[in-house]
This record gives structure tokens, sequence and C-alpha cells, in this order.
């Protein structure tokens, strides 16, 4: 049963390798950086990324660029994203909106989480046996998964191989939510990505839900 933990100590929010370096020395663990998107949405399922950061090293540029996905502006995001993919070693992995519906969306993050970690490990594996390996994740809640975890409270602003994640996640997301506006024009999913934005609020109030709606987000907005 995932549990609440102590979460690391307060620090500066400015993304670094010193938590991975931690682990690593003091613990003999390679660091795995893992974080969620879209778990405020209304629409859409929740995505997450897991980043395997070799050697814990990055180029200078690329690390400049590298924060809070929520305060890049959106226009760079795939080109960060795109690096990261080219350097570091990558999964995405996603719960659905039946899975949130089912089992809520703290544990479909976490869910997804998950899937994102197992499936790195995958790829992993092969080179290092997975006592190797430990999960860092962005907030107070550990994903149940079979490796050594820590959470770390704001990690996407302090932790490069958590907002890693966090961006690569957004950018998948962006791009099915982009997809899925192709079909469903009215909600404005394209730019809002499923928020609850006004034009969102307005547009179900105006032609109802989606199945890609999340209905225990909206009770008491739907007609």
């Amino acid at each position: 049963m995932t549990g609440l933990l102590f979460p690391i100590d307060d620090a500066p929010l400015k993304p670094s390798f010193e938590h991975e370096s931690n682990l690593a020395q003091k613990h003999n663990a390679l660091p795995i950086g893992t974080d969620e998107v879209g778990r405020g949405c209304l629409a859409g399922p929740v995505f997450a990324a897991a980043v395997f950061i070799p050697q814990l090293t990055l180029p200078t540029a690329l690390l400049d660029t590298i924060r809070d996905s929520k305060k890049i502006p959106k226009a760079k995001l795939h080109d960060i994203s795109q690096q990261i993919h080219e350097i570091c070693i990558v999964s995405i992995a996603e719960a659905s909106v039946r899975e949130i519906e089912d089992i809520n969306i703290l544990h479909a993050s976490l869910l997804a989480m998950k899937r994102a970690c197992d499936s790195l490990h995958e790829k992993l594996k092969h080179n290092l046996p997975k006592e190797n390996f430990c999960v860092i994740v962005d907030g107070i809640y550990l994903p149940q998964v079979s490796m050594p975890g820590q959470t770390l409270k704001q990690g996407d602003a302090r932790s490069y191989s958590i907002a890693s994640a966090a961006i690569v996640a957004k950018v998948e997301r962006d791009k099915l939510m982009n997809k899925l506006a192709e079909e469903f024009s009215h909600y404005g999913w394209e730019t809002n990505a499923g928020y609850g934005t006004k034009k969102h609020l307005d547009a179900i109030q105006a032609h109802g839900i989606t199945q890609h709606h999340r209905k225990s987000f909206l009770k008491g907005q739907t007609q």
C-alpha cells in the first residue's frame, strides 16, 4: 500500500543534481526521476514520464532551460523535450480516464508513474540490476515500485531529473490533447490541454461532455 512519506527538507527552488548525487554516493543507487502531468484537468488521461540521466550530466545550454514545466513558454517545450530524449533514457506512460474514475486521480497518477518507472527499468535492467536504482518522485507520495524510492517536495522545481520527466510528459500529453481537439473542436483542448478554462466550461454547458471528460471532476458543471 502506497503511504505518506516524509519529504526531503525544503531548499531553494532551483533545479540541481544535489538529491540525485546524494543518493548515488550514499546509497549506491542510480536515480530515476518521475513526475505526472494533467492531474487537475477536466478531460484526458493523466500522463507520467520517467527519466534516467546518464552520469548526471547534461549540456549547460540544456540545463539552463530545464525548470518547472509550468514556467516554460509553451513554444520552447517541444525543443527541450526533444533534447532530453536525445541525451537521456526516457519512458512515458498514462492512466486512462476510466482508471481515474475507478481509482481516483491520486492513485491513477501514482499508477502512471509506476508504469513509466517499470518501463524505464525494462530498458535498463540488462545493464544494471534493479537494486541499483532509486526513484525520485515529485510530491509526498511514492508509486508502488519494486525499487527504493524517495519523495521530494516541489521536486519539479528542485531536481533536474524530475523536471525533465515533467517536461517530457507534458509535451506528450499536449500532443494527445491536440489530436483529440481535432475531433472535439468545441472545448479548446489544443490550447487548454483539458484544464478548466472559461472556454472549456462554457463548451461543456453548451455541448455536454465527451467520453474523454472526467465525470467525477464535473459534478455540478453538466446540464
